[in-house]
């Protein structure tokens, strides 16, 4: 089952009694949960579990993915128990693995062309034909219905179709019993095929793009070569020379037997006000008895008092509006300190749980047999019209009317159709892949004075499964980047580039390879530092290497000033080289721990005397 469908049967009123007799808990992929709220739910809900089958249940995690694994065990064993109750089976999660990179016979670009994109289709399905069942990974579901339609045109619409979470349960079940009976050759998913359902045995996995993980590429190459003595088989098709040298980080780590490090939330409140309505709608709690269980669970192990408190008092007496007081939910006796239930309140808990967030999709509705077929987003759905085509799930559907929450659609009978799009999707990388590629360019940078056959031997040599096209494109793409930029940017060496566009826009570019989610908050804190300096409003983009900040031509300042815009806890120490400090536009701002470096050659050297390097290039 699902933690959330564990939380609706502790809470419905009949359903909880089943579990009175549980002794066993298997938590399945255990790394999938532990890393949001659905983990704390979760955690909150084992705890619930255990009060109310009355005994010390045996709980078990499993998940080839899981750092720091010590971390993981506390968080499914809690702390309402003595640390030696648990025991650790580490087996390792290293294994042998047939990993490569595809890369097609055109250069790659910072964008995939039309005509690039046709040799990638090929390729595929010559991978697909090779082997008896493929499952082909992509990271949005939009890409997975524009790369199902392709193969469908290619080898059969029998034989490929779609798996996503806007499909409806029945269309993924369907999708998942072809592939194991051996009905189709290949299954294009998202990450909603990356966790232990049984499809049967797989013969081959390509992922389309980076996956943006190490954790990810090895779960997703794992869905292959289940049987015995079987070896798994992963082919990973970069789509820019960005991710080619991503890709190659990511066989490298993945060789090496990097993981991405898990980080728990810390009790977060919103949970707790959700478990605590579901408890006390089940039973009268003591206040302290209902504080140490939900302290029992590791997410909430440091949990201070008042924060409880405050949740539970807020529980009481709801919030007012401009109609009446709403989300009072708890009665709470202060004499004797215990919490009872409102009349209402197990049905919001029901109704309310969770920690997957609620969007506004709208549902798929098809005519005349009322079949839910999936979701669209919001945004599709408003912007279409009666009459258009769209595809999804492999078949294409031609929309009747929108209505309020729904589109009603007809069958298309295979008409060309659009294919739809879903917003805010894709995964951002992690801060250990972003290591591993800010470690890859400095190896890399300090072999490009030489030859370039030099590089491109050791590439091959360092990455296995790297082809000698792929190597040969990544060494050009660092050396024309080092000769614009004069250095290659790391995670120790930030450069800061300034243009101007045709328009005559000026373009500012923070080189910073921390991955996107780092660079988007820093990019949203530098932009509204530029909008305050200039009283006007600009755009700001990020990329998992870069962050980009369109200005006007009306504006000019010093490059310099940038890196004082936003303080560090470190004092920037300005310097520039001696030969250059009348003429040239370099500029290094060291974030010094030491003294100073006084030539450029010992910026190479000296990583005792600061800790970051930062470039500026007019």
């Amino acid at each position: 089952t699902t933690p959330e469908s564990l939380y609706l049967i502790l809470t419905s009123e009949r359903a909880r009694e089943m579990l009175r007799t549980v002794r066993t808990v298997i938590v399945d992929e255990i790394h999938a949960v532990a890393r949001d709220k659905r983990g704390s739910h979760l955690a909150l809900s084992l705890e619930r579990l255990e009060h109310l089958a009355g005994r010390r249940l045996q709980r078990i995690g499993l998940s080839a993915t899981q750092k720091p694994i010590e971390d993981i065990a506390a968080f499914l064993s809690g702390t309402g128990h003595p640390t030696p109750d648990t025991r650790i089976i580490d087996s390792g999660h290293s294994r042998t693995l047939d990993l490569a990179i595809e890369i097609p016979s055109s250069p790659l670009e910072a964008v995939m062309a039309a005509e690039v994109w046709d040799e990638i289709y090929e390729r595929v399905v010559q991978l697909i034909s090779e082997h008896r069942t493929t499952l082909v990974f992509v990271n949005t579901r939009r890409l997975a219905e524009r790369l199902t339609l392709h193969l469908s045109e290619r080898l059969g619409a029998d034989q490929v179709t779609s798996h996503h979470g806007s499909l409806s349960k029945e269309k993924r079940l369907d999708a998942e019993t072809r592939l194991k009976e051996g009905k189709l050759k290949a299954l294009v998913a998202t990450a909603s095929l990356e966790l232990g359902i049984d499809i049967g045995t797989v013969d081959l996995v390509c992922q389309i793009g980076s996956t943006r993980s190490i954790a990810t590429l090895l779960q997703r190459v794992g869905r292959s070569g289940h049987n015995l003595a079987a070896v798994p088989k992963g082919r990973l098709f970069p789509l820019s020379r960005d991710e080619l040298i991503e890709c190659a980080a990511l066989v490298r780590a993945a060789r090496g037997g990097t993981l991405d490090r898990l980080i728990i939330p810390e009790h977060p409140l919103d949970i707790l006000a959700q478990q605590v309505v579901a408890a006390v709608a089940c039973d009268e709690w003591e206040e302290d008895a209902l504080f140490e269980l939900v302290r029992g669970a590791y997410p909430y192990r440091d949990l201070a008092r008042k924060d409880f408190d405050a949740v539970v008092q807020m529980l009481a007496e709801g919030f007012t509006t401009r109609r009446r007081r709403r989300g009072a939910y708890v009665h709470y006796d202060g004499v004797n300190r215990r919490l009872r239930a409102r009349r209402g309140a197990r049905l919001a808990a029901i109704t309310s749980g969770g920690a997957i967030p609620d969007i506004g999709d709208y549902r798929v509705i098809l005519e005349p047999t009322e079949t839910f077929v999936g979701t669209l987003n919001e945004d599709f759905a408003i912007e279409s019209t009666p009459g258009d085509i769209f595809q999804l799930g492999n078949t294409s559907y031609l929309i009747n009317r929108i209505e309020s929450g729904q589109v009603r659609v007809f069958d298309a009978q295979g008409q060309p159709p659009s294919i739809p799009f879903w917003l805010g999707e894709a995964p951002g990388r992690t801060r250990e892949l972003s290591e591993q590629v800010s470690q890859l360019r400095e190896d890399l940078a300090g072999r490009l004075d030489a030859e370039p056959s030099e590089a491109i031997g050791w590439l091959a040599t360092e990455i296995a499964g790297l082809p000698e096209p792929a190597a040969r494109q990544m060494v050009e793409y660092l050396a024309a980047s080092k000769k614009i930029l004069g250095v290659i940017p790391t995670q120790e060496t930030l450069v800061l580039e300034r243009f101007f566009d045709e328009a005559g826009g000026m373009q500012l570019v923070l080189h910073a390879p921390f991955g996107s989610r780092l660079n988007r908050a820093w990019g949203l804190a530098l932009r509204k530092r530029f909008c305050r300096s200039f009283n006007f409003e600009l755009q700001a983009a990020a990329t998992e290497d870069a962050i980009v900040l369109s200005l006007g031509p009306q504006h000019s300042f010093p490059l310099e000033d940038v890196f004082h815009y936003l303080n560090s806890v470190w004092t920037p120490r300005i310097w520039s080289p001696p030969s250059s400090r009348t003429s040239s536009p370099v500029l290094r701002i060291w974030w010094a721990t030491g003294r100073s470096p006084t030539t450029p050659s010992s910026t190479r050297r000296s990583r005792t005397a600061c800790s970051r390097r930062w470039i500026s290039r007019a």
